[in-house]
């Protein structure tokens, strides 16, 4: 199969399974891409990494599409094919949602404090501040509140678990490009990666990422798979807090080799290591998962525990443990 085939059958994939119930806007982009061969052209010179079709509709509209009519956003790309192609492959997906802090705190509330917050795929660092959010959870007796905050993360969920706010004491991450929430060019790919049509992100991000601008992370340049960085950086850690390693999200983006090599890494600190991942996706759970009984969404584990289902964005949480 050759890169324009790949590229047609990637964004129909994506307007057929991952589109609707999100983005009627990005839904018709994509059917556009599908359809016209001189479109999927363009975007198979977009390397590889960098053609996934939420980032390229992102850059589009980083470099000035609208969101509206497919034909309109078709012949944006045609006339600034070289610009997009340029533009994407600069770029990578970097969702940085607090809304996924929701579904980590049942996790996060069995860890005693202090905790020492280290989170690989970092981005802008929105998720290393569970503590400095508000929650509210609907469950079947009634809403559950967390927390005062000017941020309410709102989610559904299932279950009982205990629910306490973290005690952060130290907060750090490592990206390939850190996004700084004090720079406006920053915040503006980072709401621009909302999706049309999603109500509230962008808002809720735009108010996380004041609440970051406020006390900035810690926040390194460099790959968040190599074992050697990870080292270095939780070796900053204060020695009186219990090292918390998060990976939410950030493991898709490794082969598996590397993937698994990672998770071993982690495993070798002095630390615990809190992710939320597909279910198939590595094999670093304490046990298998039966993905024909799975309810669906990631698993949240700790320390391979898996504890929760949950929303890859944090929107539902089941409570499994």
């Amino acid at each position: 199969m050759d890169d324009v085939a790949r590229v047609v059958e990637r964004y129909a994939r994506f307007a057929a399974e991952e589109a609707p119930g999100r983005s009627d806007v990005y839904g018709a982009w994509a059917r556009a891409v599908a359809s016209d061969p001189e479109l999927a052209a363009v975007v198979a010179r977009i390397p590889a990494p960098h053609r996934q079709p939420p980032l390229v509709f992102a850059v589009t509209r980083l470099l000035g599409a609208r969101p509206g009519p497919a034909a309109d956003w078709a012949s944006f790309v045609r006339t600034r094919a070289d610009e997009v192609v340029a533009e994407c492959g600069r770029r990578s997906l970097q969702t940085n949602e607090p809304l996924r802090c929701a579904a980590l705190l049942p996790a996060l509330s069995r860890i005693e404090g202090p905790i020492a917050l280290l989170e690989l795929g970092a981005s802008a660092g929105l998720c290393l501040y569970p503590d400095r959010y508000a929650y509210r959870y609907e469950t079947a007796a009634g809403p559950i509140e967390c927390g005062d905050s000017p941020v309410v993360l709102e989610a559904r969920l299932d279950g009982a678990p205990a629910l306490r706010l973290p005690d952060v004491v130290w907060r750090a991450g490592i990206d390939l490009a850190p996004r700084d929430a004090r720079d406006a060019s920053d915040r503006a790919w980072l709401t621009g990666l909302v999706w049309p049509g999603e109500q509230g992100r962008a808002a809720r991000i735009a108010a996380a990422l004041d609440i970051v601008a406020d006390d900035p992370p810690l926040l390194i340049a460099g790959d968040a798979g190599d074992a050697d960085l990870l080292a270095e950086v939780a070796d900053g850690a204060p020695r009186d807090a219990t090292l918390v390693v998060s990976t939410p999200g950030v493991l898709p983006y490794l082969p598996r080799a590397r993937r698994s090599a990672l998770i071993a890494a982690i495993r070798s600190l002095d630390a615990r290591w809190l992710t939320m991942d597909q279910p198939g996706l590595h094999d670093g759970w304490d046990r298998p998962i039966d993905e024909d009984a799975w309810p669906g969404g990631f698993a949240v584990a700790l320390d391979g525990e898996v504890l929760a289902a949950a929303d890859p964005l944090g929107a539902w949480v089941s409570w499994r443990a």
